[in-house]
């Protein structure tokens, strides 16, 4: 969606933290010591599209996010994947997003892991009531900010993520977040 057409009255969301890229499997373990005591992170994946009728690509990124840190795994140079799944079927902290059955299911395909704390924000928002059901919507509706959606078709693939992609992904994953502690205040 081109954000000369989103509505003036909404300010553009953009994760406030510090964004980490984890390439390195020795790197792992550290960037998720920095979620250590979280009870709730944002979750999001990319994956690199496909254009082509049969085309499919495995997912790309793996975007974790708390209020100061959002971590993105390029999952493309990684094959240690023993501590992220230990925060996947760790049942006490909840992981929220749009749309994260068919994440946990390309994620599932690079490394087995049975899901617990997982969150669906659109199941939430279609009990509540609300009109809207994705992302962008939903953070309209509930944040009143706006999501920009440029990046979403880029190469999740490429060597070097550009910083409209970091900053993209950051977002996305971190606004899970937000959106689920205003659904859930008292969590």
């Amino acid at each position: 969606m081109n954000d000369k057409l989103d509505p003036p009255n909404f300010v553009k969301a953009q994760f406030p933290g510090k964004i980490i890229t984890v390439t390195k499997d020795e790197d792992v373990s550290g960037a998720m010591d920095l979620l250590k005591n979280q009870r709730v992170i944002g979750f999001d994946t990319e994956t690199k599209p496909a254009f082509k009728k049969g085309e499919y690509y495995a997912v790309s990124l793996l975007q974790l996010a708390t209020e100061d840190f959002a971590i993105l795994f390029r999952l493309q140079f990684l094959k240690d994947f023993e501590t992220i799944k230990i925060l996947f079927e760790d049942k006490s902290v909840v992981k929220t997003g749009v749309a994260i059955r068919d994440d946990i299911k390309a994620l599932q395909k690079l490394f087995h892991f049975t899901p617990h704390g997982f969150v669906e924000l659109s199941d939430i928002a279609k009990e509540r009531g609300m009109k809207n059901f994705g992302l962008k919507g939903m953070t309209e509706e509930i944040l009143n900010l706006t999501l920009s959606k440029k990046a979403k078709l880029s190469n999740w693939e490429s060597h070097d993520l550009k910083n409209d992609q970091l900053q993209y992904a950051a977002t996305d994953a971190w606004i899970g977040k937000k959106l689920f502690e205003k659904l859930n205040p008292h969590h």
